[in-house]
């Protein structure tokens, strides 16, 4: 685009500022022609949007959102700025796409991933804190942590069905957020994920890729075994993950351990384990203050008046802005900067001042749930798009358990066709390889070979500990568990969009 404009050259230089990161450049453009924000691509599969986001250039980010950018453009894959900046871990990017009002629940084209899917296969938790901040009530966390859809429940506390269906929301293949941090070893997503009500017993479906090497019909705990983290195992169970569910080839989450040679798990997995499990609190990266902050940023921006007179509190954390915001209980004051970045990147627990999910007052250390606008905060100072249109998510709902269900029970889940959930059919998850990397600290044990799974490639049935020595050897080639499913993709659209970012 743009060339109609007589601007494709300026919209190539725009390009190039956006990814190296030189906001003098890029802002000299947008003084001379601010138009150039407005269009989503100059003859490149990404926008200068998406390319700042990728690189994590902040400054350019809102630079551009300021000029007019649309903060949900998609690239060639379908794939948001927000997407990008989960995918590298760039959590200040995240915070100001949000303060724009960016939508969080669209999927991109190839296989329906969300941004929150983008974060948890790279453990950048922090991602998933910001992400799920529309939905996370500034609320004690005890007025969250209660069941759904339960006729007990007090008419005041908060309806979390937004929230439960956002954060179990399936990829092709039924891959949920919980799936890929469990399987990639990720014990703080996996267990702000579970704080959040994602579901322990959302399962895969066949799709005909690497998916199914570990099985349709497997539970988020199946792809912990594969991934070989004890911790993440540890909190599946504490929660209430099951050890007796069978996937579709008949496997237990001990089978598919025992297959990836995970052994060091078996102890855990055993059926009739006794091992003790840890308790585990809930997690330090619920960030209860993290909605309300978010909403006063939205009102009042972010940049304060550069004159300030002499009865202006200033704020006593960066001795710079004046106070905006005032913390529920404690009333300390600060600039809505400041607290937005307390509510952003504290993990500290305040167990003792407070309920778990608040965030400790930096001048007190009281727990803070909620920030409140103070009286005569100025207006906002950015330009606010509201693009909050929620897109039709592409989820599979899960079959409902009969209730004769026995014991050990076989999740039976059908072949689905992927013409039902993604409007682009260009093999969403390519076979790659199984890692063998574990992300535990120390080194990893070496594995073992075996059998092949079978000749005729019909998958094994679960065995029993005198057989394990049947299974055999499964051709892996020893990867990261960054790089599991998405790193490798054979998918020549995302190999385009990924090399053009980081040419």
């Amino acid at each position: 685009m743009g060339n109609s404009f007589g601007c494709s050259a300026s919209g190539e230089r725009l390009v190039s500022a956006a990814r190296d990161g030189d906001f003098v450049e890029a802002k000299m453009l947008l003084d001379c022609n601010p138009c150039l924000a407005k269009y989503s691509t100059f003859g490149g599969l990404n926008s200068p949007l998406h390319f700042a986001a990728a690189k994590g250039h902040n400054d350019i980010v809102a630079l551009l959102l300021d000029n007019g950018a649309d903060v949900n453009s998609r690239n060639y894959c379908g794939q948001t700025a927000l997407m990008q900046a989960c995918r590298y871990g760039h959590w200040e990017v995240v915070q100001t796409l949000l303060l724009f009002r960016c939508n969080v629940t669209r999927a991109d084209y190839l296989s329906g991933r969300t941004a929150l899917h983008f974060a948890a296969v790279n453990g950048h938790v922090r991602c998933i804190r910001l992400v799920v901040a529309d939905f996370v009530p500034s609320a004690p966390f005890e007025s969250i942590d209660t069941q759904p859809n339960t006729d007990a429940a007090p008419k005041n506390k908060y309806d979390q069905s937004a929230l439960v269906k956002f954060v179990n929301k399936a990829a092709d293949g039924g891959i949920t957020a919980l799936h890929m941090a469990a399987l990639n070893g990720y014990a703080d997503c996996v267990q702000l994920l579970l704080d959040l009500h994602a579901n322990l017993s959302s399962v895969t479906f066949h799709y005909g890729t690497s998916m199914d090497l570990i099985g349709a019909g497997s539970t988020p705990l199946h792809y912990a075994a594969c991934g070989g983290n004890l911790k993440c195992c540890q909190i599946l169970l504490a929660k209430g993950a099951s050890r007796l569910t069978l996937n579709c080839n008949g496997w237990l989450p001990l089978d598919v351990a025992r297959m990836w040679g995970r052994h060091w798990l078996e102890p855990l997995l055993a059926p009739n384990s006794d091992l003790a499990i840890p308790i585990f609190p809930p997690s330090n990266y619920l960030s209860l203050p993290l909605m309300s902050v978010l909403n006063i940023a939205r009102e009042c921006g972010l940049q304060s008046s550069s004159t300030l007179s002499d009865d202006t509190d200033i704020c006593a954390v960066c001795l710079e802005r004046s106070c905006t915001v005032a913390a529920e209980g404690c009333r300390h004051e600060l600039c809505v900067r400041c607290a937005l970045y307390l509510c952003s990147t504290s993990n500290n627990p305040s167990e003792q001042l407070g309920p778990p999910g608040s965030i400790p007052c930096p001048l007190c250390r009281h727990g803070i749930i909620s920030f409140s606008r103070l009286p005569g905060s100025p207006s906002k100072g950015m330009k606010l798009h509201l693009s909050l249109g929620f897109c039709t998510p592409c989820m599979l709902h899960p079959r409902e358990p009969d209730e004769n269900t026995p014991e050990i029970s076989k999740n039976h889940v059908a072949s689905v066709s992927p013409e039902l959930f993604c409007p682009v059919t260009c093999s969403p998850f390519p076979s790659v390889a199984i890692p063998l990397c574990t992300c535990n600290e120390g080194t990893c044990p070496s594995s073992e070979t075996r059998d092949d799974v079978a000749g005729n490639g019909s998958p094994p049935q679960r065995t029993n500990s005198g057989e394990e020595g049947k299974l055999g050897p499964l051709r892996v080639e020893k990867t990261s568990c960054s790089s599991m499913f998405w790193g490798r993709r054979s998918c020549s659209r995302e190999q385009q969009c990924n090399s053009e970012i980081n040419a």
